[in-house]
C-alpha cells in the first residue's frame, strides 16, 4: 500500500510538470502572437537548429552503419540537412519568405480542390467543405498579396498558435491527470480504512 501512495506521488508530480510545462508554453503562445515579427524569427532559427543537429545525427549513425547499403543514402540526407540548416540559421528573413509562400501556395491549392470537389461530390458535408475551401482560398490569396512582408507575421502566428495550442493541451493532461491520481488515492484509502475495521463493527454497519 506504501508502494502505491508512493506511485501516486509520482504520478501526481509528473502531472503538474507537465501542466507547468504547459503554462509555459500558453505563456509564450500568447507573447509570440503580440510579437509574430520575433516569433517567427525564432522559429526559424531553431527550425535551422533542428536541421543542423538532425543532419550531424544521422550522419554519425550512418558512419556507424558504413558497409550496408544505408551508408550513402544516409550520407546524402545528412549532407543536405547539416546544407539546409545553414542556409536557414545564416539567412532566416529569406528562409521565412520562401516557406511563407509555399504556405500560400498550399493554401491556395488545398482550397481551389476542396472547393472543387465539394461542388462535384455534394456529400453530406457539402456546406462545410465548401466553406473550408473557400477559407483555405481567401487565406492563401491574402498571404500571398501581402508577400513578402507577410512572411513577416504568417509564420510567427502559426508557431504561436501551436505553442498556445499545446499549452492548452498539456495543462489539461496535467490536470485531468492529476484529478484522476487523487481519486483513486482517496480510493485506496477508504478500502485501507475498510480493511482496518474490527469485523464486528462491519457487521454493524451492515445490520445499520
Amino acid at each position: 500500500m506504501a508502494d502505491s501512495v508512493q506511485e501516486g506521488r509520482k504520478l501526481s508530480r509528473g502531472f503538474s510538470g507537465l501542466a507547468l510545462l504547459g503554462a509555459i508554453l500558453v505563456v509564450a503562445g500568447l507573447v509570440g502572437l503580440v510579437y509574430t515579427g520575433v516569433a517567427t524569427l525564432t522559429s526559424m532559427i531553431l527550425f535551422g537548429w533542428l536541421l543542423l543537429v538532425g543532419g550531424l545525427v544521422g550522419l554519425l549513425h550512418a558512419i556507424q552503419s558504413r558497409g550496408t547499403s544505408y551508408f550513402w543514402l544516409g550520407v546524402v540526407v545528412a549532407a543536405l540537412n547539416i546544407a539546409a540548416g545553414v542556409v536557414v540559421i545564416r539567412h532566416p528573413h529569406g528562409t521565412a519568405e520562401a516557406l511563407t509562400m509555399f504556405a500560400a501556395l498550399l493554401f491556395l491549392t488545398g482550397g481551389v480542390f476542396r472547393l472543387v470537389g465539394s461542388v462535384v461530390v455534394r456529400g453530406p458535408q457539402f456546406g462545410w467543405t465548401l466553406l473550408q475551401g473557400a477559407f483555405g482560398l481567401l487565406l492563401g490569396l491574402l498571404v500571398l498579396f501581402d508577400w513578402p512582408h507577410s512572411s513577416l507575421y504568417v509564420l510567427g502566428c502559426f508557431f504561436s498558435l501551436a505553442l498556445l495550442f499545446d499549452g492548452l493541451g498539456l495543462i489539461a493532461i496535467g490536470v485531468g491527470g492529476r484529478r484522476i491520481v487523487s481519486m483513486v488515492s482517496d480510493q485506496l484509502g477508504q478500502d485501507r480504512a475498510g480493511q482496518g475495521q474490527p469485523p464486528g463493527d462491519k457487521q454493524k454497519r451492515s445490520e445499520g
